[in-house]
């Protein structure tokens, strides 16, 4: 049996099955629309470190969001443009897993960090009095940390399952990146046990974190709906509308391509949907966030309004 198998060393990833001038196109939309993650996000980042008025726990939140987007991006998408480029081009064993390893620490500390986010909210709205005294800094570094350590520990859970399946061949990944139900599709050994895991793991990390922020934004609205102020209520569903637009975009992505029906389909037409996850995602949260934020554009003319000559 092992005379006829030969231990795959790296992988080739097929990406998308288009002509060579749709690959030009794709990659040259992809290169914009990477350049535009990085670049809203920096501004993010940038703007929290700059301006004193957004050094707040919600602020605070968010920059480690940007960052979660900017390493989600920056993991996928280099990989991504260089098979438009060189379709046949492989990735190594080891760097592929990696990618894998990788994405999953990077989606599982977004989900955790949606839920300190929406928490955050919750306390801000629900227990004003009290907010400084809940939300102290000690408690979101403390809440950020946590979210960061179980992202990467569950990752290394899936990891060390997966390490020691051996992959005999085909080596050609129906995927743009190193996604693991893909890889688990390759692996000349019995997947059910890791495949129902991923699933259970998935089920697990998706709905009980949008569970806990329903449950949040079901009393936020309740609290909301008793202020009396117009321009009051106006401000606070200015501030939840756009954490709930990133809610809706990563858990609705993810829950169809992990939890959907016909899950882990052997077509790879969610591979698809999870471009949007990887790509447009990172790139919009900061457009959700600075469109329909009045202290975020704020800052923004502020920051610019020092670098011009009085």
């Amino acid at each position: 049996m092992m005379s006829n198998n030969t231990l795959v060393k790296e992988f080739i990833l097929m990406g998308f099955p288009v002509d060579p001038d749709m690959r030009i196109f794709l990659f040259g939309l992809f290169s914009l629309l990477y350049a535009f993650t990085l670049m809203g996000n920096g501004v993010i980042l940038g703007l929290i470190c700059l301006d004193a008025r957004l050094h707040t726990p919600m602020y605070f939140f968010l920059s480690h969001l940007a960052i979660v987007d900017i390493s989600y991006a920056c993991n996928t998408v280099p990989q991504m443009l260089a098979n438009l480029l060189y379709p046949l081009k492989p990735i190594s064993y080891t760097g592929c897993i990696t990618q894998t390893f990788l994405f999953l620490t990077f989606a599982i500390t977004e989900c955790l960090l949606l839920v300190v986010m929406s928490y955050d909210r919750y306390v801000a709205i629900c227990h004003p009095l009290r907010y400084s005294l809940i939300v102290s800094w000690r408690v979101c570094i403390t809440l950020s940390i946590t979210s960061w350590a179980l992202g990467f520990f569950l990752a290394l859970v899936h990891l060390i399952l997966l390490v020691p399946l051996p992959f005999c061949g085909p080596h050609k990944i129906n995927h743009f990146f190193c996604e693991i139900l893909a890889i688990l599709k390759l692996a000349c050994a019995d997947t059910y046990t890791l495949e129902t895991l991923d699933l259970i793991g998935a089920t697990s990390v998706l709905v009980g974190p949008l569970s806990s922020i329903v449950i949040s934004y079901i009393q936020i609205i309740c609290a909301v709906l008793r202020i009396q102020s117009g321009e009051g209520r106006q401000k606070v569903f200015s501030t939840c509308s756009s954490h709930l637009c990133v809610v809706g975009l990563f858990y609705g992505t993810a829950i169809i391509m992990y939890i959907g029906p016909k899950h882990g389909n052997p077509k790879g037409q969610k591979k698809y949907l999870l471009l949007f996850h990887s790509l447009f995602n990172p790139m919009l949260n900061p457009l959700i966030y600075s469109l329909r934020n009045n202290e975020v554009k704020g800052a923004l003319k502020r920051v610019l309004g020092k670098g011009r000559p009085s």
